[in-house]
């Protein structure tokens, strides 16, 4: 892609959010768009964003799971920046003009107390890590899932859209990063019925290997994660539809629940 096209896709993605609208798919508009491009696209709408005066306090992995790459026929993860204005407090109700069309996923994050960069092992994230809490993330699209002519979303679409990324809500039980975090899992309810369960193993075998994934992506561009950051390491469930009027339960065990109203 141009770059004059990349920075008008950035545009018409923070106008969408502004007005809670969606645009076409951008794949279909430029069909030789590849992941680099799509990461272009986000990078501008970040730089966009963060001079309205957002702050980035994270960075967000996606499409850890076998599941969902097969659904995407993709064999990768993707990724994601976290504002400061997408933190709900645990318990919150999100405003009803707040997204579009919102899904919820369960995860574990990663708060860091030292810088990441470059290739790293999953021993060496863990050290890196001062402590993991279990999370929710809210997911929304500012594209099309589906276009007027039937094409479906592609990964590309999904990368320029900052990851689908849009929210999240994080428990306040710290665990050791050292832990099995294999084995840590979540049962999450809306509106009392368990619409899925899974567990961290789900995340690339180990949520550790999802922040290794990350580093070596962003060693690419030359970046990394700093001290303080918080890391979505990626959802062990399918993404759970959240329209008006529904009650998300999350029960993490002896990591406590989070909760969130729509």
């Amino acid at each position: 892609m141009k770059p004059e096209e990349i920075r008008d896709a950035a545009a018409a993605l923070l106008q969408a959010d502004r007005n809670r609208s969606q645009i076409g798919l951008l794949t279909e508009a430029f069909p030789d768009m590849d992941l680099n491009d799509a990461y272009a696209i986000q990078a501008e709408l970040v730089r966009l964003k963060m001079a309205e005066g957002r702050r980035q306090i994270g960075w967000k992995i996606g499409l850890t799971s076998r599941a969902m790459q097969a659904a995407l026929g993709i064999t990768t993860p993707d990724s994601g920046v976290l504002f400061d204005d997408m933190l709900f407090e645990n318990g919150a109700t999100i405003p009803r003009d707040r997204f579009i069309a919102p899904r919820i996923e369960a995860e574990l994050a990663f708060v860091l107390k030292a810088p990441i960069s470059g290739g790293v092992s999953p021993e060496q994230v863990i050290a890196a890590t001062e402590y993991v809490v279990p999370a929710l993330e809210i997911l929304d699209t500012r594209i099309e899932r589906i276009s007027a002519s039937g094409q479906a979303r592609k990964v590309q679409d999904t990368i320029a859209d900052n990851a689908a990324n849009a929210g999240l809500v994080l428990g306040t039980t710290r665990l050791d990063p050292a832990g099995n975090l294999r084995w840590q899992g979540a049962i999450v309810k809306r509106n009392g019925v368990v619409e899925e369960t899974g567990l961290g193993a789900g995340v690339l075998d180990d949520p550790a290997m999802g922040i290794v994934w990350l580093a070596e992506r962003l060693a690419a561009q030359g970046a990394g994660m700093r001290a303080g950051d918080v890391v979505l390491s990626g959802s062990f469930i399918r993404p759970i539809e959240c329209p008006p009027e529904s009650r998300i339960e999350a029960d993490f065990g002896p990591a406590g629940q989070i909760t969130c109203n729509f």
